[in-house]
């Protein structure tokens, strides 16, 4: 099993904070982000880790450079634009070659044995895919999850808009009292999504979306096992819950 982190974007919700540094590399605790990210993989025993970089990216190659310091393999591909999430895990293809791997956003910060679960879950079936989910955030800002009785992807719709959540609640799809399940941006993969990152068409807000790649994979009988995330789970997307993290 390998990693890829994705850490191109400038992250503009952070503001001044991202003038001279990518949002992967604001510090927690004293530590860049990507740190903490970078230790949870090597606990789950994935040591070759592809990051892929963008904005201000010599500040993340010179922190972190060949990973041997860390106890990791580290290689970086540079994502020259920024056109969304479904385009960039191509940027690693020639790293990842045939091997299964685990994508993780470079922003998303979960409990260490967090990947441990993954792999152990990964190991439960056939899958084409592994999406982790969490309650409690508001799915209008990411992808809302559809999951039947064997916890496996039916249906994903990213960003519903308040009149598309009340009709998934008339039509049975959000019945009162369950969870909406929210896309918590961390997946395991084969190299068969390569195949449907490459058909992708730009969404309707210009960008190729790495959820539309998970429906196809899903439209394409592929089984999609999905897995909660247990504990902390935070998207540090703003100033506001990076000083949340500093207490």
């Amino acid at each position: 099993m390998k990693a890829v982190i994705l850490a191109a974007g400038k992250g503009t919700r952070m503001k001044d904070l991202t003038q001279e540094l990518p949002k992967p590399m604001l510090r927690v605790h004293g530590r860049p982000i990507l740190e903490h990210i970078l230790e949870g993989l090597l606990a789950a025993g994935i040591r070759e880790v592809c990051l892929i970089t963008g904005w201000r990216a010599e500040v993340i190659e010179a922190h972190f450079g060949d990973g041997s310091r860390f106890g990791a393999q580290l290689c970086y591909a540079r994502q020259t634009v920024q056109d969304g999430t479904g385009k960039a895990p191509e940027y690693a293809r020639e790293f990842v070659g045939d091997s299964d791997f685990l994508l993780t956003y470079g922003d998303i910060l979960v409990k260490p044995e967090t990947y441990q679960r993954m792999l152990a879950r990964w190991q439960e079936g056939e899958f084409g895919a592994l999406l982790t989910v969490t309650e409690g955030q508001d799915v209008t800002q990411g992808g809302l999850n559809f999951f039947d009785d064997q916890f496996c992807l039916t249906r994903l719709v990213e960003k519903p808009s308040p009149a598309q959540l009340e009709e998934l609640r008339a039509t049975g799809w959000l019945p009162a009292g369950q969870p909406s399940w929210y896309n918590a941006g961390i997946y395991l993969f084969r190299t068969s999504l390569f195949e449907f990152t490459a058909r992708l068409q730009k969404s309707p807000r210009g960008e190729y979306e790495l959820t539309d790649a998970l429906s196809a994979l899903v439209a394409a009988k592929q089984r999609v096992a999905g897995l909660k995330i247990e504990g902390r789970w935070v998207d540090v997307r703003d100033p506001e819950v990076l000083a949340t993290l500093q207490a």
